[in-house]
């Protein structure tokens, strides 16, 4: 059954097929076609496509492992006889290898199943290409379809394999209370913007940030901030223009931005407009801003929530209260962030954890502190501002900003082989099952003896901290931010962009 239907298929000649499918087959030789088309969604989108692209090179690179090195050596079938398929004359000559699995469609199906887990947008531009390339290798008579089926079974289950360590992010923004109060702002008139030029943002199209802002919302006053100006004294000063003019407080910048914006924002009953212009702009994406755009649209609509900060209050030696929108830290987790941040572009977020957990754990030395009046030896305490997923040593976005919670973790350094066990269970993606790994959900927590603890971190920003004791606790709904209230499907528009030129470059490639 399997050779007829080989054969029937390789002598249909179907109509429109041939050279396609023949071109297309070797284009997608050595995964030519995916880092190509990885390239392009990587150039055409953003930061969903970036991430769908670098997961289905991920995805194709475990399926190429697994079909080409393991089971090809395990499993002994000969590629279809010559001489039954006149098709196969035609095309240059193949290796003598094993025909089981197809490698082809095993890598064709790993990559488009790993994009459609970022994006399924993006998932659905790339699904056609994918079972076109598996066709091709039973239409030139190189595979049989049972040698396809099983690439494409073995594809899609090495990209689902990543989840476990590299969970993908969701493409809704976390739930939060809607906030009527928010003034709308037609071109932006009556808010004041601060651009942190010190943050790592792109200006593609040769722009600088101040001009895309400005063709956004031409009745904007934008203030810039340089390498050499006080960024804490220009922000006051933005605060106090948006409330002389009855209007609202932009930031343009990172997390550490976006945490002192918020917090005079929050103190001065102002609301506040994010436009992502860091490296990864945790709070830009679980809110729902990923671009300029969607900033600008609810600005001019007055579509607003209202979401929980974290705050650490002094309890005893000085100091004043500090906010937090995503996380506040201490140990060595500020370090083992840096690290990994730097990493994760290469090797996804949680082997990039787990090296930087290595790295880390070498030269730290475990904490003496007081948690809720309980003496503990730790190595790392973290407290999210809301629930953070997933479970394991990387938290990556939420999907609530009002819940009212802290996600507290904590890495015990009591435990007998602490530093050996849980690394053990970083690499093999069982942190949440570790007894050394800790994780609780509560609305405050109480921390003392500090006086030793040199490194705390707010959003991921290192702070010299004099308080010997804190309070961490949730201030409810303290922050009004921008959002709009049915989200710009701005990346929707991005992919039909990126259809619209894709043809043709796939032409390209297959001519060569």
């Amino acid at each position: 059954m399997d050779r007829r239907l080989l054969v029937r298929v390789a002598d249909s000649r179907l109509r429109g097929a041939h050279p396609l499918l023949p071109r297309l087959s070797r284009a997608a030789d050595h995964g030519r076609l995916w880092f190509g088309t990885a390239g392009v969604l990587a150039t055409v989108g953003g930061r969903t496509a970036r991430r769908a692209a670098l997961r289905g090179i991920g995805s194709l690179a475990a399926a190429s492992l697994v079909s080409n090195v393991v089971v090809k050596w395990t499993v002994e079938r000969k590629r279809p006889v010559r001489d039954t398929v006149p098709l196969v004359r035609q095309l240059r000559r193949q290796p003598w290898t094993s025909s089981f699995p197809s490698g082809h469609a095993a890598s064709a199906a790993a990559f488009a199943t790993g994009v459609a887990l970022e994006s399924s947008r993006y998932g659905l531009m790339v699904a056609p290409l994918a079972a076109a390339v598996a066709v091709s290798r039973v239409y030139v008579g190189v595979h049989y379809p049972s040698d396809v089926l099983a690439g494409i079974a073995l594809g899609a289950g090495a990209a689902a394999l990543t989840c476990r360590y590299w969970p993908p992010r969701p493409e809704a923004p976390a739930q939060a209370r809607p906030r009527i109060s928010a003034p709308a702002l037609p071109k932006g008139e009556g808010l004041v913007v601060l651009v942190n030029q010190r943050a790592g943002m792109a200006t593609p199209g040769g722009f600088t940030v101040a001009e895309q802002l400005q063709v956004l919302l031409p009745a904007a006053e934008i203030l810039e901030c340089g390498p050499d100006d006080d960024f804490l004294d220009l922000l006051r000063q933005a605060a106090r223009r948006a409330a002389d003019r009855a209007g609202a407080l932009g930031i343009c910048g990172g997390d550490g931005s976006v945490n002192a914006a918020a917090t005079i924002a929050a103190e001065r009953g102002l609301p506040l407009a994010v436009f992502p212009g860091g490296t990864l702009d945790h709070f830009a994406l679980d809110l729902g801003v990923p671009a300029f755009e969607d900033t600008a649209h609810a600005v001019t609509e007055g579509d607003a929530v209202a979401v929980d900060l974290g705050r650490a209050t002094p309890l005893a030696g000085g100091g004043e209260t500090s906010q937090f929108v995503n996380t506040f830290s201490i140990g060595f987790y500020p370090e083992l962030v840096r690290i990994r941040e730097g990493l994760e572009g290469r090797l996804g977020k949680w082997p990039a954890a787990a090296v930087a957990l290595t790295r880390v754990l070498r030269t730290a030395s475990p904490m003496e502190v007081e948690v809720n009046g309980r003496q503990r030896r730790l190595w790392m305490l973290f407290a999210g501002n809301g629930i953070y997923s997933p479970e394991g040593f990387a938290p990556t976005y939420r999907q609530q900003l009002d819940d009212g919670l802290l996600d507290v973790r904590a890495i015990d350094g009591e435990e007998r082989l602490a530093r050996t066990r849980l690394l053990i269970s970083a690499l093999t993606g069982t942190l949440g099952r570790s007894h050394v790994y800790t994780t609780r959900r509560m609305r405050q927590l109480r921390l003392s003896g500090l006086h030793a603890v040199d490194s705390r971190a707010y959003d991921g920003e290192v702070a010299a901290d004099p308080a010997e004791e804190l309070l961490i606790d949730k201030w409810p709904g303290a922050l009004t931010v921008y959002r709009p209230a049915e989200p710009q499907n701005e990346l929707l528009q991005r992919a039909r962009t990126a259809a619209a030129k894709a043809p043709h470059w796939w032409r390209s490639l297959l001519r060569k």
